[in-house]
C-alpha cells in the first residue's frame, strides 16, 4: 500500500540532502499519515481511512459530508 492520504491523494516529496559542504544526496519526506475510523451518518456505517493530519483537521473542521463534496467524492 502506498503512502498516501485516502481524500487528498497527498504523497512523499523527493528532495536533496545538502550537507555543509553543499553535498546533495536524495531524500524523501513522507508525509504525516493517521489511520483513523470515521462515521459517515448519510449512509450509517463506519469506514477506516488512512489520513493526513491535514486532511484530518479539515474534516474534522467543516464536518464529513461537506469535505467530501468538496474534494468531489461521492458518498
Amino acid at each position: 500500500m502506498a503512502r498516501q492520504c485516502s481524500l487528498t491523494n497527498v504523497k512523499g516529496l523527493v528532495g536533496n540532502n545538502v550537507s555543509h559542504s553543499q553535498r546533495k544526496t536524495k531524500r524523501l519526506q513522507q508525509p504525516n499519515l493517521i489511520k483513523k475510523r470515521i462515521f459517515i451518518p448519510e449512509e450509517n456505517r463506519t469506514v477506516t481511512l488512512r489520513l493526513t493530519a491535514r486532511a484530518l483537521r479539515t474534516l474534522n473542521k467543516k464536518g464529513v459530508h461537506q469535505f467530501l463534496k468538496e474534494n468531489g467524492i461521492k458518498v
